[in-house]
């Protein structure tokens, strides 16, 4: 086979391309430090490398945005509950106070001033938020779990069921002493003989919220109930009363023992010491409906706790429902889950509902009822101290009657101050109850955050694997793409060398 000139042109002009084709790609890999510049280049390279990849912004996600949002999201909710328990705590410890009997007048003022600092801090504590997110209504993180304003028209049909078990006695006063404002009242002591100030103990129940509306007053309405493994309901006949004054007004606050009240202004449920017994015997539950109209600054709402209907107000048309209970009485969790890591998911939030609910609230203001009726109790003795030391009064007659007027302030300052003691004693207990709920929702905060730690681990470790599998799939090594391409440039520049030299060769160089 003859070779030609042209021939052997075309073959050295082939081999110069096919080095320079290897002299750019060992350039771009070093340039690149990467294997591949396109899949086409090597397609099973390509293909772990895009599963990589996926991996890794996967693991990323978890690691990177999904476990710090549920670790900030537990921070911020340990810290509300731990909170709560300091609010707790200090309750317990104005409880050990109050319940001594030596309270001077300052005392009493010092604790109601701390009561109602500690309300307050309640409700802030139950408000908490991240981002923006309040951490304690479930999925409606756009809500506060309180009403943040007064709200005079907003109005809601309630279903609440009161367990009997939580029964507790409870003292109720009649003839509170007025004190005379000038002489003709001093002298007028009909008010003291005819409604002397006394004790009335009886057992209650209390709804959630105070100022409920449930029927006229004096109506006698029925409030459906079951005794603890029963499934027959029955009825428990309530006899209405606007407020405690109705009450007293129509029956002096008597309950014949196998009778019941209901106070709508304080949402007492108050009965007779046989009924109570029974009904706590047989560990009975309410289904109690009532209806309340305007809610204060701090107050619970309502869908966070029961089944209701939000009613039109405010120029809506449509009433809102909401269930927190099914129809077999079990209670509807709205949970907040991130997910960590693959087929992982970790609830972040905790539902107010399981930690607190009114009954500490609806505590805190019997003890600052308490306290304060204590202080006025006090102010009415040393009122009428005064009168009797005023030159004005100091007539025989008048001494008299304001003598009776003194025993009757005396009579209910020592209600006032017993009735003190017993709140305050009683809610030492309830405070470590209170507070041993909150332990616990620590404790299950706990656990998760170890999960959470634990899961990061994971995902770190998972993180810096895949990283690395990647790194040996797709990178190159810089030493030996740093030879092939010193390999390529001299093979390149010797077939340059080559070519040239056979530019210069014809037949005349054979003549």
């Amino acid at each position: 086979m003859r070779i030609t000139n042209n021939m052997i042109m075309t073959k050295a002009d082939s081999n110069i391309n096919g080095v320079k084709i290897i002299l750019d790609k060992t350039n771009t890999q070093m340039t690149t430090q990467k294997k591949i510049d396109k899949p086409s280049d090597d397609p099973v390279v390509a293909v772990r490398s895009l599963r990589f990849s996926t991996t890794l912004t996967k693991v990323n996600q978890y690691y990177k945005k999904n476990i710090p949002d549920a670790e900030s999201f537990l921070e911020v909710t340990e810290t509300s509950v731990n909170d709560m328990r300091d609010i707790v705590r200090n309750v317990h410890t104005l409880s050990n106070q109050g319940a001594n009997d030596t309270l001077t007048q300052d005392d009493r003022k010092t604790i109601l001033k701390q009561l109602q600092a500690l309300q307050s801090q309640l409700y802030d504590a139950g408000n908490a938020d991240f981002a923006g997110r309040t951490v304690f209504t479930g999925y409606r993180t756009n809500k506060t779990l309180t009403f943040m304003n007064d709200e005079k028209d907003t109005s809601y049909n309630i279903e609440q069921k009161i367990e009997m078990k939580g029964m507790e006695e409870y003292r109720y006063y009649s003839g509170s002493v007025k004190v005379p404002g000038d002489a003709t009242e001093i002298l007028d002591t009909t008010s003291i003989v005819n409604k002397p100030y006394t004790e009335h103990p009886y057992y209650r129940v209390r709804a959630a919220y105070d100022n409920i509306s449930v029927a006229n007053n004096g109506d006698v309405v029925q409030i459906p109930y079951k005794n603890n493994g029963s499934d027959t309901t029955e009825n428990l006949n309530v006899t209405v009363y606007e407020t405690e004054s109705d009450w007293e007004n129509a029956t002096g606050m008597n309950i014949g023992d196998d009778d019941a009240v209901l106070i709508e202004s304080t949402g007492d449920i108050i009965m007779g010491k046989n009924l109570a017994s029974t009904m706590k015997a047989n560990r009975a539950v309410l289904d109690f409906s009532y209806s309340k109209t305007g809610f204060k600054d701090g107050e619970l709402r309502p869908e966070y706790y029961y089944n209701c209907v939000k009613t039109a107000d405010k120029g809506a048309a449509v009433n809102v429902q909401y269930d927190k209970f099914d129809e077999n009485g079990n209670s509807i969790e709205y949970d907040i889950n991130y997910t960590i890591s693959a087929n992982q998911e970790l609830r972040v939030n905790i539902e107010a509902d399981k930690i607190f609910d009114s009954s500490f609230i609806q505590d805190i203001n019997d003890m600052i009822e308490a306290v304060s009726t204590a202080i006025n109790a006090y102010d009415k003795v040393q009122n009428l101290k005064e009168m009797k030391g005023q030159d004005q009064y100091s007539a025989s007659d008048y001494q008299t009657s304001l003598d009776k007027w003194m025993d009757a302030a005396n009579k209910e300052l020592d209600y006032a101050n017993n009735n003190l003691q017993k709140i305050f004693n009683s809610e030492l207990e309830k405070s470590k109850n209170y507070e041993d709920t909150l332990n616990l929702a620590m404790t299950d905060i706990g656990c998760r955050k170890q999960q959470l730690d634990m899961t990061r681990k994971q995902m770190s470790d998972q993180l810096e694997t895949v990283q690395d599998l990647q790194s040996k799939n797709d990178d190159m090594d810089l030493s030996e793409v740093v030879l092939k391409y010193t390999a390529a440039r001299t093979a390149y520049s010797s077939s340059l060398t080559a070519a040239g030299k056979l530019g210069d060769m014809t037949l005349l160089n054979y003549i």
